[in-house]
């Protein structure tokens, strides 16, 4: 989400760390001896990162191209086995005490996106839970087609398919710091759209405004609910999941 904006190579890391933050706060609950299973793994950040966390980490890519990057990335842990095939078709096994997406579920229609969580419910533990991290709008559901296909839902969208799917959503969270970089992303590209690309400056541009938004948060990330103004128009929320009734925070 940070190409072509000018932001540093840090950027995407500082991200990260703030999410794996929140993530560790939301799993704190989750015994360490069970097993994780990260589906639509990526290059293998959260498989890394789940691996300190777990006995044993099942990463499944459907790429070929970050499928060779996730191996690479988790090479040097002995508790990663990763594995190359279509989600939709794997076969889960279990039990395991987490079964995270990192952002899966916006490629998916509805009807794949249900049967897929009907097939990973047997598959936890008693306790086990089901964490979600997706880009999501305030409102309508927004659907691009084209080299990036990707369904956009809203928050309550979400909440009504994981009902429909037999789960119990426990806790939904707002993913700050992605959306902080994204304040970033949209600002950014408003420049684009109105000075001629041979002003834009983004290599200076883009680095100040990644860092006005990093030395201005949290508040920053706060202004525009504050004020009532719908920004940024794509957001990212957490949703922590369970098979059983819900637990009271």
């Amino acid at each position: 989400m940070m190409d072509d904006f000018g932001f540093p190579v840090s950027a995407g890391d500082f991200r990260f760390r703030g999410e794996a933050r929140t993530v560790r706060r939301l799993l704190r609950d989750k015994k360490r001896n069970g097993t994780a299973l990260d589906l639509g793994s990526g290059v293998g950040y959260w498989a890394e990162e789940f691996a300190s966390q777990f006995s044993q980490v099942i990463a499944v890519e459907g790429s070929q191209t970050l499928y060779q990057a996730l191996k690479t990335q988790c090479a040097p842990y002995s508790n990663i086995h990763t594995i190359h095939g279509d989600v939709l078709s794997f076969e889960p096994g279990g039990p395991y005490s987490l079964i995270f997406f990192g952002g899966l579920l916006m490629y998916l229609d509805e009807h794949d996106m249900k049967t897929l969580l009907q097939k990973l419910i047997p598959c936890l533990e008693p306790n086990g839970t089901i964490l979600c991290r997706e880009s999501t709008v305030r409102n309508e559901t927004v659907t691009r087609n084209g080299n990036y296909s990707v369904v956009y839902r809203s928050v309550s969208d979400y909440t009504r398919i994981f009902k429909q799917s037999g789960l119990t959503l426990q806790h939904i969270e707002r993913n700050e710091p992605y959306v902080l970089t994204q304040m970033g992303c949209e600002l950014i590209e408003k420049w684009k759209q109105v000075v001629p690309e041979p002003l834009q400056a983004l290599e200076i541009v883009g680095r100040l405004t990644y860092w006005g938004m990093r030395l201005g948060t949290p508040w920053i990330t706060r202004l525009p609910q504050v004020l009532g103004i719908p920004f940024p128009c794509l957001e990212n929320h957490f949703f922590v999941l369970r098979t059983g009734p819900i637990v009271h925070e």
